[in-house]
């Protein structure tokens, strides 16, 4: 492992990057898509998740291995960004959007909103609010039903709750989504992952038999976790973003062999033994107790969602407390750093996390060979 910093902190260096920054490793990337390709059950599209990974040149080069052009989108301002960059892309809404911003961005938007984007619609009282907007914009607007299949986090429960309702006119049902990141965290107690994601397919499948066959363009299921481990049934399509670039947060079975593409690297600004304000003995106590550490640095910025990887055994302290200008971090005893050296810590998650620093640093083959800018968060 400490071969593999050292490379990345030479590479740092030779590119004059002395601040904290985002690194892409670019060859892990492309390791993690060739196993999806290899993984992804046939007759599986995938829609890629512009939330995880919010880069225009990262989601159009995981886009163009993939050769996809479906995204799903979160925040109007990245859906915006989506639709100018990739003029063959086909949006779905991974959340529903409240009617008035609906239809800010569609007053903004222009014809792009209207024949590239489908809705999210999770009650009868926002597929009235989405019928009257179509009403007063006078345009049809295409949406997809968010189903529960067990992560009970809203949508219809029931089939029988879709099949009452009357589709305003104006509105065009395009399908499905089914999300069930629930199916990792199910205790082997009441029949772990494998019987949870059986269920939550059986049970998008009774959604879907409920739709007249126009109705079934867009069969989505799965995220990260999840989407490898289905075999097929009813879907047509998996929505993936995370697991390309692995965070910490998806250290899941269904993504063993994906490896992190995503680190944070910061500049060490103050190697030192540590002390803490107040009488000496304190300190010389609390470290007897091993309550706080003989060793300690401060890094250039700090308090990311991210988990201390480089130096080894390098984790912040309570008593000092976090902070995001300069971040103390104990070490161990024996630890050997300076002043200049880099820290590298492992984001928790990539949506937010990859938009903090303006742009990645793209490594590959030991030199950072670009940088791609990510997008604002609107």
């Amino acid at each position: 492992m400490s071969a593999y910093f050292a490379e990345l902190s030479k590479a740092l260096k030779a590119a004059d990057i002395f601040r904290p920054c985002l690194v892409l490793d670019r060859d892990r990337l492309d390791a993690n898509i060739a196993l999806v390709k290899e993984r992804l059950a046939p007759g599986l599209a995938v829609r890629l998740v512009d939330k995880s990974l919010p880069c225009l040149p990262l989601l159009s080069y995981i886009a163009s291995a993939l050769e996809t052009n479906r995204f799903m989108t979160f925040h109007p301002p990245v859906t915006q960004a989506v639709l100018d960059a990739f003029p063959e892309g086909e949006l779905l809404f991974g959340k529903p959007m409240p009617a008035g911003a609906a239809g800010a961005a569609l007053t903004r938007g222009g014809a792009d909103w209207r024949s590239r984007v489908c809705w999210l619609i999770d009650t009868p009282e926002r597929l009235a609010e989405y019928g009257a907007l179509a009403a007063a914009l006078d345009t049809e607007l295409r949406f997809a039903f968010e189903v529960d299949v067990g992560l009970h986090r809203g949508g219809f429960s029931s089939p029988a709750e879709i099949k009452a309702l009357s589709i305003p006119k104006g509105l065009r049902c395009e399908g499905v989504m089914a999300y069930e990141a629930h199916a990792p965290e199910i205790p082997g107690l009441f029949g772990g992952a494998e019987r949870a994601l059986k269920k939550a397919s059986a049970k998008a499948a009774d959604f879907v038999a409920g739709l007249d066959p126009d109705r079934r363009r867009i069969l989505n299921i799965g995220g990260s976790k999840t989407a490898l481990l289905h075999g097929g049934g009813v879907a047509n399509e998996v929505s993936i973003g995370s697991a390309f670039v692995l965070p910490s947060d998806f250290d899941t079975p269904g993504l063993d062999g994906f490896q992190p593409a995503v680190l944070i690297a910061t500049p060490i600004l103050k190697a030192l033994d540590p002390v803490l304000p107040g009488p000496a003995a304190l300190s010389k106590t609390l470290q007897a107790l091993g309550l706080f550490p003989r060793k300690g640095c401060y890094l250039y910025g700090g308090r990311w969602m991210a988990e201390p990887l480089f130096p080894e055994g390098m984790k912040p302290n309570g008593l000092i407390g976090l902070s995001s200008n300069q971040q103390f971090m104990g070490l161990p005893a024996g630890m050997d750093v300076k002043p200049g050296d880099y820290a590298f810590l492992r984001p928790t998650q990539s949506e937010a996390v990859l938009q903090h620093f303006g742009s990645l640093a793209v490594f590959s083959a030991g030199r950072i060979v670009e940088f791609w800018p990510a997008l604002p968060m609107g």
